[in-house]
């Protein structure tokens, strides 16, 4: 039976990788790297350009297939240190760096505190006919160690990104955002593979 409403959680970008240091250079002249300098870019133009084809078709999957209920939002961002955040978030270089310094690591306190704290509120929204659905890694524990101890049984990811490489699940879920295509999601358990 599918859920009565959905939204999606959103694995970060690598904030510490090469594509985030050509964000955070002084001399940056991309024209988001220059808006990162002054009054900041959102968490999805950033997660985008630092992940590309990945992030962006998380994004795109989302926004086709969120049915938030009430006034709940339908995508959610795990941010590391922050918890999680609106695609639409402003940051600035400054908090960027914060970020890159907190290891998504789920025996990581900084990284697991706000995450637990904003998956707990998230939870209050949610009935439990609801799905909260990762559109992340799913063989690591990093993502579904913290979320499944909130989130119990509404917590769920694509049965097709089992065994895909990130690439390949951005580019999937671009397709299915662009033919209205819907995955088919399994709950989730903290050994998933």
């Amino acid at each position: 039976m599918p859920p009565c409403h959905q939204i999606f959680l959103l694995s970060p970008a690598n904030s510490a990788g090469k594509r985030a240091a050509l964000l955070l250079r002084n001399d940056g002249r991309s024209a988001l790297a220059r808006r990162l300098r002054s009054e900041g870019a959102t968490l999805g133009e950033i997660y985008t350009f630092m992940s590309g084809l990945y992030f962006r078709g998380k994004l795109a999957y989302a926004s086709a297939f969120a049915n938030p209920p009430g006034a709940c939002a339908g995508i959610h961002v795990i941010v590391p240190g922050l918890g999680l955040r609106s695609p639409g978030a402003v940051i600035d270089r400054d908090r960027l760096r914060a970020i890159a310094r907190v290891p998504v690591d789920p025996d990581d306190r900084r990284y697991t505190t706000p995450l637990r704290r904003d998956a707990a509120l998230l939870a209050e929204q949610l009935h439990a006919g609801d799905a909260a659905v990762l559109l992340g890694s799913i063989a690591t524990p990093k993502y579904l160690e913290p979320l499944t101890e909130i989130l119990g049984p509404r917590l769920h990811f694509p049965q097709e990104f089992i065994g895909r490489g990130d690439m390949s699940r951005g580019a999937l879920m671009l397709r299915c955002a662009d033919q209205r295509r819907e995955l088919t999601y399994v709950a989730a358990s903290p050994h998933s593979s």
